[in-house]
Order: structure tokens, then C-alpha cells, then sequence
């Protein structure tokens, strides 16, 4: 991950080809990108700022912080915090966990893809184990 020196502006390289139409969730490898403004930041600007189609899992919240306050310092997470709550923030509950249940994914992300089918959202990644699932947008990373 790249340095950063604010969580909630990153520079403008490109925006996305296609803006999020309806409600969205974003994967944390997604956001993680974003607040690193990384060289695929530009690819989640749009999405990033539709905070009215956002819907948040609070266990990307929970990811997305804790690495952000390991890899960049409290102040980078707490800015990541303020603007992921500026979406809907969802808990998790037993609905989401027993439907997460059918999912072949590992847990989090498990529980991050039954909480977009819950609520009619398209997920955005770049994990390809999600690659090809139905209501799931993939940005494959490139390869080194």
C-alpha cells in the first residue's frame, strides 16, 4: 500500500468507467485501494462518493480499519471510518450469518457477499474467488 495523507480525498487519475446505478458494496480490498490511493484508486472514486447507494458491512468496517490503522496510522483510519459510516452501515445478525452459511467464500467475505444479496446490492472486488458469482462486480487485480 502507497502512503496517503488524507483518507477522504484521493487524487483524481480516472474515474470509473461505469458509476454505481443502484445500491453498493464495496469489498474492503476495494476501499483499501481507495485509502492507500493506490495506482487503482481511480477505479472506486465514483463509488466511494455515492455515499447515498452505499451499503456498508460493519466487517469491512472492522477490516478495512484495523489494516489502515496498522499499515497507515490512526488518523488515516479514523478519516476511513468517518466516511464509511456516511453510507448505510449494516450489522451483522442472524439472518446475514445463516445466509452467509451457503456461501463457499471465507467467513468475511462470506458475510460481506450475503449482506449485498440481502439488500439488493451489487458487491465490488478484486478477490477472485468471487469472480463469477451472481450480483458481483470483478476487478481482477494484474498480475506482476
Amino acid at each position: 500500500m502507497g502512503t496517503r495523507r488524507s483518507a477522504a480525498a484521493p487524487s483524481r487519475r480516472a474515474k470509473t468507467p461505469a458509476a454505481p446505478t443502484g445500491p453498493l458494496v464495496l469489498d474492503s480490498s476495494c476501499w483499501l485501494e481507495h485509502f492507500a490511493d493506490s495506482d487503482r484508486a481511480p477505479l472506486f472514486v465514483d463509488a466511494t462518493e455515492a455515499v447515498e447507494s452505499l451499503i456498508v458491512p460493519v466487517i469491512t468496517i472492522y477490516e478495512v480499519v484495523k489494516k489502515l490503522a496498522r499499515e497507515l496510522g490512526d488518523e488515516v483510519a479514523s478519516q476511513a471510518l468517518t466516511l464509511m459510516q456516511q453510507g448505510r452501515v449494516i450489522d451483522l445478525d442472524l439472518q446475514i450469518a445463516l445466509a452467509a452459511t451457503r456461501f463457499a467464500l471465507p467467513l468475511a467475505d462470506s458475510l460481506i457477499y450475503a449482506t449485498a444479496r440481502a439488500h439488493g446490492a451489487e458487491l465490488w472486488t478484486q478477490d477472485a474467488h468471487f469472480d463469477g458469482l451472481p450480483g458481483v462486480r470483478y476487478f481482477p487485480k494484474p498480475t506482476p
